[in-house]
């Protein structure tokens, strides 16, 4: 329990963005009466409708107001009126480089059986986490077109890497394999054999881990990773990745632990502002019908608390989210389960209540 008052920016953005972020903030007010922390709020309006109004994506000055909170809690961005990844860039890119969120965090964990579609694969065979670089590689924006809409048209993209984000990625991956115990293994997925600048990748991993003899160091390349991540989840405890691979992989291990509708994310600087999020997208046909699962939404806010201190909270909602799933009182992870966005949010709350004591 913490006694400092934990300052949050609230972005619920567009599409079920509203929907699933306001069952997030149920069960933090739930969480808050039951572990006894405190926290402020302040919502803005940044996204399609407000970009539609407006003309404005997100003004240069919130960017300071960020600066000075403990977290962002963002719902979804994306909208189909506007210009493909425009809103994207601008929001979530903006927050990632001009906050310099260096650690994209994405846990692959399963909590019931029933929701992976591998066979035979149980919540004791997918447990890992992967840390994607965040702020490097093809998403630099490095690049352009020539002779655009012509038979000669050229386009360029190119991938940067730096020792300094090379190595603050492997050392925090190293140190949470460390703090997860367990296998206390590394894996480091890239394509260096190939992609060649990406030796800078092997060669920093392999000076890093010097450093931390106790963590087993393991490689592979990022074809073969994804090859492994199916036939042998249990494998795998922590992998450290760059940004273009991890954008990738996470996503297949967000459907081997069930699908986008339990897929959370952290955007993090240690020890400065960051943000958390669900990563299923906008979803703007089910805007408004109270269908969207929040549980991925929840789990952002699990991850969240986690960063702020809140421990003994996440690893209460963790267990609720767990609970809830392998009891299939939550039976499915998308609109398909029958139960509205705040009846599942309602039965994350009420769980929690009950397990107060």
């Amino acid at each position: 329990m913490s006694s400092r008052t934990h300052k949050i920016a609230v972005l619920p953005g567009d599409g079920i963005g509203e929907e699933v972020v306001r069952e997030g903030l149920k069960v933090l007010d739930a969480a808050s009466s039951k572990y006894g922390f405190s926290y402020e709020t302040k919502t803005y309006p940044f996204g399609a409708d407000h970009y539609l109004e407006t003309g404005v994506t997100m003004p240069e000055e919130v960017f300071d107001e960020f600066r000075e909170l403990d977290a962002i809690f963002l719902g979804a961005i994306g909208d189909p009126r506007i210009e493909v990844g425009m809103l994207e860039r601008a929001i979530i890119g903006g927050i990632r480089f001009k906050l310099d969120l260096f650690i994209n965090l994405r846990p692959i964990k399963l909590y019931a059986e029933h929701l992976t579609p591998l066979k035979d694969k149980t919540p004791d065979d997918v447990d890992f986490i992967v840390v994607r670089e965040n702020t490097e590689d093809a998403y630099a924006g490095i690049g352009g077109h020539l002779k655009v809409d012509t038979a000669d048209e050229v386009a360029l993209q190119t991938m940067i890497y730096t020792r300094k984000g090379c190595e603050r990625a492997c050392r925090y991956a190293f140190e949470l394999a460390r703090e997860r115990g367990g296998k206390k293994r590394l894996t480091l997925v890239d394509k260096a054999n190939a992609v060649r600048a990406q030796s800078i990748w092997t060669r920093t991993f392999a000076e890093v881990g010097k450093e931390y003899p106790d963590i087993e160091q393991d490689h592979a390349y990022v074809d073969a990773a994804c090859m492994w991540m199916l036939k042998k989840p249990e494998w795998f405890d922590v992998i450290v990745t760059p940004n273009l691979f991890g954008d990738i992989i996470t996503d297949l291990g967000a459907m081997i632990q069930g699908g986008m509708g339990i897929a959370a994310s952290g955007n993090i600087h240690p020890g400065k502002v960051s943000m958390f999020e669900p990563i299923h997208g906008s979803a703007p046909k089910y805007r408004g019908l109270n269908k969207a699962n929040p549980i991925a939404t929840i789990a952002a806010v699990q991850m969240m608390l986690d960063y702020l201190g809140e421990k003994e909270a996440a690893v209460g909602i963790e267990g609720v989210i767990s609970n809830l799933l392998s009891s299939k009182r939550i039976p499915t992870l998308d609109a398909s389960s029958g139960l509205g966005t705040d009846e599942v949010g309602n039965l994350v709350v009420d769980e929690l209540r009950k397990n107060a004591g």
